[in-house]
């Protein structure tokens, strides 16, 4: 099992840190409904849990993330991420409103100190180290552009106009507003914000699994690698 995060954990001299990390995550039986017509109900709770499990395990080996945050209205969530082996602060949200729960996760994070947060999707099924190091680069360009400003820096899907990544400088530089459209509105409430702006276009964090299309693109060895995850990860939680 790796070491549990700690404030012992070792410092870039970056002005984001400390880093805290938002990832908000629905019900694993509700989740990845649009993947219904090429999975089954089993398929898609373990590809949700290998999901997980592969973004917090990346997660706990990139060395400037303080904070995870797990947000969810899926009590089922709590003894899964344990599975991963990383500390992770689980924060059940009332209801299944995806920018509330994101919100509850900025609550925690302020209070914690954190200088800024990485709003994080957990359905990147590509997520690395690397391509986390690539964007935290991009985003202290961001701060070094700000002049002392507030910095939102944002990871756009490469499909349907939504965001995969969403740093932001101080933690409530801006409000989420994930949905339909969430690059656009992002960028609307940055410009408002008077915040400095990095766009980063990214193979890696651009590509989510969110419909059956997304899954055709998906190479059938790393799904299999998921999903075997995903078996591993509910293995007496009661999925």
């Amino acid at each position: 099992m790796p070491p549990p995060m700690t404030d012992d954990r070792p410092t870039t001299g970056t002005a984001l840190e400390p880093i805290h990390v938002v990832l908000p995550m629905r019900t694993v039986s509700g989740g990845k409904a649009r993947l219904g017509e090429a999975l089954d109900a089993e398929e898609r709770e373990e590809l949700v849990l290998g999901l997980l499990k592969h973004t917090l395990q990346v997660l706990g080996d990139w060395p400037v993330c303080r904070r995870i945050h797990l947000v969810s209205p899926d009590p089922v969530l709590g003894a899964a991420t344990r599975r991963a082996g990383v500390e992770v602060t689980v924060h059940r949200q009332q209801g299944e409103g995806l920018n509330e729960g994101i919100g509850l996760g900025v609550s925690a994070a302020v209070a914690e100190g954190a200088a800024s947060l990485l709003v994080l999707p957990g359905d990147l099924p590509h997520l690395s180290v690397e391509a986390l190091d690539e964007l935290l680069t991009a985003a202290d360009a961001g701060v070094v552009a700000a002049a002392g400003g507030p910095l939102v820096a944002i990871v756009p899907s490469d499909a349907g106009g939504g965001t995969n990544a969403l740093w932001l400088r101080p933690p409530r530089a801006i409000a989420p507003a994930f949905g339909p459209g969430s690059f656009e509105a992002h960028l609307r409430a940055a410009e408002a914000a008077g915040a400095a702006v990095q766009v980063v276009g990214d193979p890696v964090l651009g590509f989510d699994l969110d419909t059956p299309d997304d899954l055709e693109r998906l190479d059938p060895v790393r799904l299999r690698q998921l999903t075997a995850l995903g078996r591993g990860a509910a293995d007496g939680v009661g999925v």
